[in-house]
């Protein structure tokens, strides 16, 4: 299986990063073993000293596709989860400055946070979907689908033009605006609703 990433889907994110908006999704891929395992606390990496938390909306793809239409993407999944982008920030700003790749900061063991999966069914509306994370009791990131660039479905029908969509793929589909570092003995909760996806804590 294989993380299928979209950056700057968010127009909030993107400001507070400064970045320009996107004219079409940007897609990176994290490997299967960047998902953190769920009973371990997450270990800060030794090369940054800066890791920052991105929540963001899953989708687990349960079938196989490409070349997938937007009106037919509700066809490939049936489940929706919440999970972290652990981000190393200092890594990515030095690598972004010399045009190289981003995979060294964001595609690192254990940097993935898939939380629980809910079915779709029972989460309404799927283009507003509230969600949140919380850190040491505090929400620092909190949004709605409905703020995405591009939508769930538009995103499996762009991702599908590139990349064969097996089943068991992830998809994480951005964060919104309010990143920030993590330290050690922080803990992050994440909520889909009301319900909660996940705790973290940082080691």
């Amino acid at each position: 299986m294989k993380i299928i990433c979209i950056g700057r889907n968010y127009a909030d994110h993107t400001a507070e990063l400064q970045h320009a908006r996107p004219d079409e999704p940007v897609v990176f891929i994290k490997p299967d073993t960047a998902i953190a395992q769920s009973n371990l606390p997450f270990f800060i990496p030794e090369f940054s000293n800066d890791v920052h938390h991105e929540v963001e909306v899953l989708v687990k793809i349960n079938r196989i596709g490409k070349h997938i239409q937007s009106k037919f993407a509700h066809k490939y999944y049936n489940e929706i989860g919440l999970g972290i982008d652990f981000t190393a920030r200092d890594v990515q700003q030095k690598l972004k400055s010399n045009g190289l790749p981003w995979e060294k900061a964001k595609a690192f063991d254990s940097s993935a946070v898939v939380g629980k999966w809910f079915e779709k069914s029972t989460l309404g509306d799927l283009s507003t979907i509230p969600f949140a994370l919380y850190k040491n009791g505090t929400i620092v990131q909190e949004a709605n689908t409905s703020l995405m660039l591009w939508s769930i479905d538009e995103i499996i029908a762009y991702v599908s033009q590139y990349f064969t969509l097996k089943i068991g793929d992830i998809l994480f589909t951005g964060t919104p605006a309010g990143v920030g570092a993590v330290e050690k003995n922080d803990k992050l909760e994440g909520f889909i609703h009301e319900r909660k996806a996940f705790s973290v804590t940082v080691k």
